[in-house]
């Protein structure tokens, strides 16, 4: 287009006394005439500078000789080092980005008095309709503005990282190149690795999870004369404003924060184990994409067997009942590479705030603690018994479930009559009257995987039982009845049923206060033993 012209012009005035030597308009100065200057101008350009516009070339008459826009691509120039025609230049000179200028130049600042072949003809003055697209120079760096920084940043991008983020890819004049948000999808790379163009790699350093950066890059640390495909032209300035969203390490393990360990903790999770737990589940940016409590319902599995993702299989190891952490899984223990459907995005760090409700062994037998036993234990419950007891129901996080108090009456069963589940049954076997135990019934010897009403699956349950020493005569006469009709006992010929009962219970209601007491069931070889020593005493 402008072809690189030395022009020297001698002009001769005539002089006289009658006239005077004028400039002749072809030795006129450039005229600029600012048609847009945007508000805000960072930068204007100078010699030395290299610059990318876009033009309108005409004669005064505004007839097109040449142009920038039909050719398809925007002119690159260096400014102040002879590879403009003069006038040119000299006009861009000054110019910021989106700025546009009509420069008017005279022949001996443009193309001189031999023209431009068959194009410019001699001593033409021509007029530049000018739109500056980029201005940058050798000596450039990257440049970073921090936009918004988070208020704790823990761990900042250093090279080999992997890195996910979202941004907006402009060039100098503000014109979209590419954009993540409109792809619905993070771009994910190594940083330091030679993935990236240069400035990108060097604009990326020192970020933190949630931070926003406004990166300038100059086109040698960008795609330089190449330029990449039809969105990014040659010697395009790159503008990245990126929001980092995530970030590891192939070496990272899985980490730990926030841990609260309960006062008491007796048993610790091991592989094989049977966990329930509730959880958040984060990215790094802190958005959610799962949560059991919005399901109103734990998350039930088995540990160290591959049931779950490896990262989390390792951190349910070593827990206690009642303990909470937060847990940060690199994607190499998660989802890695793949993601999980539209949840959880390739290559993503999760973050699982942890609660631990229970865990148990399918090897596990019923747990007894006894709290208090009476100094005197004349006997003790076995199968085909009716007790009749007290007692709190919970989970092991000590959510209460059930209580007998809760009722008028309190709690009776036959022990061995299934009646009640199984781990409770033997929980109440050899237990004195007045006896205060803390049963704990793993679920395969409760409810089991699918629970009960109010009784969540796969629960450990947890009784506080009493066993009453009070036993009104009603209650005997149902357990009396029952036994006979299990074929356990007979009535005595002559007598009914009702007889027997009165007839029994007066017998055991030895002060005759409607009850029988502890000290009341004894056996008549105890009493005989007892009407023994008392007489020895006398003597």
């Amino acid at each position: 287009m402008f072809s690189c012209c030395c022009l020297v012009a001698v002009l001769l005035c005539t002089w006289s006394s009658s006239v005077e030597c004028n400039p002749s308009p072809v030795l006129g100065d450039v005229v600029v005439d600012k048609s847009f200057t945007p508000n805000v101008c960072s930068r204007e350009a100078k010699e030395g500078d290299f610059v990318r516009y876009h033009y309108n070339a005409t004669f005064v008459d505004g007839k097109t000789f040449d142009s920038s826009h039909q050719r398809g691509a925007a002119k690159v120039g260096l400014l102040g080092e002879g590879r403009l025609i003069a006038g040119i230049d000299k006009g861009l000179q000054g110019m910021c980005v989106n700025e546009r200028r009509s420069i008017t130049v005279p022949p001996h600042l443009a193309y001189g008095s031999t023209g431009a072949g068959d194009v410019v003809p001699p001593d033409t003055t021509l007029v530049f309709e000018i739109h500056l697209l980029d201005v940058w120079n050798k000596a450039d760096m990257v440049v970073t503005k921090t936009v918004t920084t988070p208020k704790d940043c823990k761990r900042s991008v250093m090279s080999s990282d992997y890195v996910r983020y979202h941004y907006n890819g402009t060039l100098l004049d503000g014109s979209v190149f590419e954009s993540s948000y409109n792809r619905k999808q993070t771009h994910n790379t190594l940083v330091g690795e030679g993935w990236l163009v240069k400035g990108l790699d060097e604009g990326l350093m020192g970020m933190c999870v949630g931070e926003i950066r406004h990166i300038v890059i100059p086109p040698f640390k960008a795609y330089g004369e190449k330029g990449s495909g039809t969105e990014i032209p040659s010697q395009a300035t790159l503008v990245y404003d990126v929001l980092l969203v995530d970030i590891h390490n192939s070496k990272d393990n899985i980490t730990y924060e926030n841990q609260v360990v309960p006062e008491s903790c007796t048993r610790k999770s091991v592989v094989g184990d049977y966990v329930r737990y509730h959880y958040n589940g984060t990215f790094l940016d802190g958005s959610t994409f799962d949560t059991s409590y919005q399901r109103n319902s734990t998350y039930n599995t088995y540990i160290g067997m591959g049931y779950v993702i490896s990262g989390m299989d390792q951190a349910l190891v070593g827990i206690c009942v009642g303990e909470k952490r937060r847990v940060i899984i690199p994607p190499h223990l998660a989802y890695g590479e793949s993601g999980a459907g539209e949840v959880i995005p390739p290559s993503a760090v999760l973050v699982f705030d942890v609660d631990v409700i229970d865990f148990h062994n399918p090897n596990d037998t019923v747990g007894i603690q006894v709290t208090y036993k009476p100094e005197v234990c004349n006997d003790t419950t076995a199968e085909n018994d009716l007790v009749r007891y007290n007692y709190n129901c919970s989970l092991m996080d000590g959510t209460l479930l059930f209580s007998s108090h809760s009722y008028e009456n309190l709690q009776d069963a036959v022990l061995g009559a299934e009646k009640v589940i199984d781990g409770l049954d033997s929980g109440l076997r050899g237990m004195c009257l007045g006896e205060r135990r803390v049963v704990t019934v793993p679920p395969h010897l409760g409810h089991g995987e699918k629970g009960a009403t109010g009784v969540p699956g796969s629960a450990v349950l947890v009784f506080e039982i009493e066993l009453d020493e009070e036993v009104p005569q009603e209650e005997f006469a149902e357990f009396i009845k029952l036994q006979v009709a299990e074929g356990k006992g007979r009535i005595k010929p002559g007598l009914t049923m009702d007889q027997v009962v009165v007839d029994m219970f007066e017998n055991q209601d030895r002060n005759k206060d409607g009850v029988i007491t502890a000290d009341e069931l004894k056996l008549k070889v105890e009493e005989d033993k007892e009407r023994e020593d008392m007489k020895h005493e006398e003597l």
